[in-house]
């Protein structure tokens, strides 16, 4: 059976916790990972290089979109060099579509920041109660300005759809066990 991502909050020994105050938007999805031992960096390289392609298309469209209002373009979630390996990225590179701010082997911090809005991306691994590991993909935005706000009104429900469709994907391209 492959493991379904499930709706839930921001864990409270995330670095995340701190970010939530006057937040506009937050989610956090969890999942069982299928190789529990991977270092949180790993997990989202994993991921990331498994998005579906209507995903990378709504990049793409939004690319496009944003660019008329003078917005970073920043390419494709899965946008990422496959030979560069998790050890060899330092905070302040590029991870695709996201700048690494912090990096432990329980929790990644990624993110952007631009004139409309800031948004900040977390990979947690935790052990639950039965002693399974769970990684959570929390998001958390703050706008800046109107731009920021008008940017949301799309995003957010996409972002509804598009997160635990990416961690979806990531867990249907795993081998069978």
């Amino acid at each position: 059976m492959r493991p379904t991502p499930v709706e839930t909050v921001i864990p409270a020994s995330s670095a995340m916790v701190a970010s939530l105050p006057g937040a506009y938007f937050h989610d956090a999805w969890a999942i069982a990972p299928d190789d529990p031992g991977a270092t949180a960096l790993e997990l989202f390289l994993k991921v990331s290089a498994s998005t579906p392609g209507w995903v990378n298309t709504l990049m793409t469209l939004r690319n496009r979109i944003v660019a008329m209002l003078g917005l970073k373009n920043l390419g494709t979630l899965s946008g990422l060099d496959p030979a560069k390996p998790a050890s060899a990225y330092k905070s302040g590179d590029r991870v695709g579509i996201f700048t690494l701010f912090a990096n432990t082997p329980d929790e990644v911090l990624l993110g952007d920041k631009d004139k409309h809005l800031d948004v900040i991306l977390s990979v947690h691994k935790t052990i639950d109660a039965s002693g399974q590991v769970l990684a959570t993909v929390s998001t958390v935005v703050h706008v800046h300005n109107w731009l920021g706000r008008l940017y949301m009104l799309p995003v957010t429900p996409l972002h509804r759809i598009i997160a635990p469709a990416v961690l979806q994907n990531a867990a249907r391209a795993l081998p069978a066990a």
